[in-house]
């Protein structure tokens, strides 16, 4: 559960607080919501919409998929926990497995918005410039597929839970 908690936090923290920006520097502002180029005439930087970031390579379609998936993510992560805790308070499996396939689809929709993002804005990134939200998306990323491998390889095992009461007798 911890682990789950620190997932959701890394996401709010990546697309929420951080904007969705992963670089975020004075002359350089790249995000799911912000794509912000050095303009050396103006001495600024210059913010980009579409159709102008169609012009330079980013297409409308592929950025908004982009977004569907690493936005989709953190909301498919919030509602992990309350199956794993069920799964756990009620012995039951099918509430298990709805906690693993909502991680198996967290993980695989994150992984493909940053793919696709990154495949997009690469020519104007470099590894050295990418900030905390990309590192806390990409830790995020990893601690999912880590989720998802620990529920699925170690399924809920239904336990005794009679309290004693059949000791008893």
């Amino acid at each position: 559960m911890a682990l789950t908690i620190t997932v959701i936090c890394l996401l709010f923290f990546a697309l929420l607080w951080k904007a969705g920006n992963l670089v975020d520097l004075p002359n350089l502002r790249v995000g799911f919501y912000n794509f912000c180029l050095w303009h050396e005439g103006a001495g600024a930087l210059q913010c980009y919409q579409f159709p102008e970031l169609e012009a330079l390579g980013v297409p409308r379609v592929g950025l908004a998929l982009a977004r569907l998936g690493v936005y989709g993510a953190l909301v498919l992560t919030l509602f992990v926990p309350l199956p794993l805790l069920l799964a756990w308070c009620n012995n039951n499996e099918g509430e298990w497995q709805l906690a693993v396939g909502f991680l198996a689809t967290s993980s695989a929709l994150l992984a493909s918005g940053l793919g696709l993002f990154l495949t997009y804005t690469w020519k104007w990134l470099q590894l050295s410039l990418l900030g905390p939200g990309s590192l806390a998306l990409g830790t995020a990323q990893a601690l999912l597929i880590l989720l998802l491998v620990a529920t699925a390889v170690f399924p809920q095992r239904a336990e005794d839970r009679s309290w004693g009461a059949a000791s008893s007798v």
